[in-house]
């Protein structure tokens, strides 16, 4: 796969909002990969925080997007795995920092706190922001050995 492939997962409470920014992102040309769930059926979001955490490890994703009701619970498991640095983003200056400033690898967004727009948004900038380094790799570097 591409190294630019962007990979999503979502709980029941996130679906509908995954679907909505997938769709975008393989419209603004980025492949996808969709890790589920694929309904609105009651799961439990740690298996889809560690489905997006093995996608990341192994290679088979660039970047990911998460999505549950409060994008806490998903982005908690998916920071188990120590190849992971997931955000919780809210608006797109926080997504634009978490990029920036911690290279993070993974944005979680709340499905039931932050609106359609708001998401795109936040999702959009995060793909478009790289990586500052400097005084902020010693930083981010840090982060894979604690």
């Amino acid at each position: 796969m591409s190294s630019k492939v962007v990979a999503f997962a979502s709980d029941h409470a996130g679906f509908e909002l995954k679907a909505l920014l997938l769709k975008d992102v393989e419209d603004w040309g980025y492949p996808t990969l969709d890790l589920g769930t694929d309904s609105l059926a009651s799961v439990d979001y740690p298996d889809y925080g560690k489905a997006m955490a093995d996608a990341i490890d192994q290679g088979r994703a660039w970047l990911g997007v998460l999505v549950c009701g409060s994008g806490i619970g998903i982005s908690i498991a998916a920071n188990r795995n120590p190849s992971v640095r997931a955000a919780l983003c809210h608006n797109g200056t926080v997504a634009r920092l978490s990029r920036l400033h911690n290279d993070a690898n993974v944005i979680a967004l709340g499905a039931r706190l932050v609106g359609q727009e708001v998401a795109r948004d936040c999702v959009k900038v995060f793909l478009e922001t790289e990586f500052e380094g400097g005084r902020h790799a010693g930083r981010v570097a840090k982060l894979a050995v604690l």
